[in-house]
């Protein structure tokens, strides 16, 4: 009997122990304030030199952030109303610009080339956002949102969709079964790819093949997003009600409170550790430790 009642304290023991582990956070410091009075932030990206580069759609301007003198100035200012940003291995700024639905690669003097501008003869429905793997290949999101911009009151393709542009430039729909993909990011491997479908309230992965299709879909968590992006450690960030920061496994392990409604985030600073942060007429920096 004493045997048993040892043997049942150890259970015990080993269960409290094992009840006792917590969900592991994230730390991080206060939300600041960088600059506010823009119309609505979007697609930020940071460069080689570690300045985010960021959009105010509605005024169809790029902006800049420097880091070092904390200043924000315009980069672009007619940039066919680019949302999502993402730089290439070659430093050149790539923008979904939605006004005539086109990828774009800008230049640093402002001049771009067009990158896609339709599939199958038909115009996207809005490219959204983008992520560029490691091997160049690029991937964006195609939602339908009516913009008052438009001369078009309907889509000309049937779904919304994700594309992928190869290395070599062909272009080709990726399969996903999406309602309204909206923000996506990948893995700095290059082997996963995340993408939020905002219309499913879901974000899932997906494996990324040699040929860059997407194979594996899995639930990732149950939250849409706007924009996404990753950090060093390989934990994920949302954009909702707040910035909703997920593990690998898929656990939500923190909620950043903004004081506007998030739209976009990006690392930037020298050990990417800082968090910058479109809020519709403001952007923020946060230190994620």
């Amino acid at each position: 009997m004493k045997i048993i009642l040892k043997s049942a304290v150890v259970v015990i023991l080993l269960l409290s122990i094992g009840c006792s582990k917590q969900t592991p956070k994230l730390n991080y410091g206060e939300v600041n304030l960088i600059k506010s009075g823009f119309m609505f932030t979007e697609g930020p990206s940071t460069d080689a030199n570690g300045q985010v580069y960021f959009t105010d759609q509605p005024d169809n301007k790029i902006f800049k952030y420097n880091p070092q003198t904390d200043s924000i100035s315009i980069f672009h200012q007619s940039a066919e109303r680019a949302n999502g940003l993402y730089f290439d291995k070659n430093g050149h700024l790539l923008a979904c610009a939605d006004e005539l639905g086109k990828i774009i690669s800008i230049n640093q003097d402002t001049s771009f080339t067009v990158l896609a501008q339709n599939f199958e003869g038909k115009q996207f429905n809005g490219p959204n956002d983008l992520w560029i793997a490691p091997n160049g290949g690029i991937y964006f999101t195609d939602p339908y949102y009516q913009r008052p911009y438009w001369q078009r009151t309907k889509a000309d393709l049937p779904s919304e969709d994700v594309y992928y542009i190869s290395p070599e430039g062909k272009l080709g729909k990726t399969e996903g079964d999406f309602v309204k993909p909206n923000g996506l990011i990948g893995t700095p491997d290059g082997q996963f790819l995340y993408v939020a479908d905002i219309g499913a309230s879901k974000t899932y992965r997906f494996k990324i093949s040699s040929d860059g299709s997407l194979t594996e879909k899995t639930l990732f968590c149950n939250e849409g997003s706007d924009g996404m992006t990753i950090d060093k450690h390989g934990n994920v960030y949302l954009t909702n009600d707040f910035v909703s920061v997920f593990d690998a496994s898929g656990t939500n392990i923190a909620k950043i409170k903004v004081p506007e409604i998030p739209s976009n985030v990006t690392f930037f600073g020298a050990d990417k550790n800082e968090l910058f942060i479109t809020a519709r007429t403001s952007v923020y920096k946060v230190t994620i430790d």
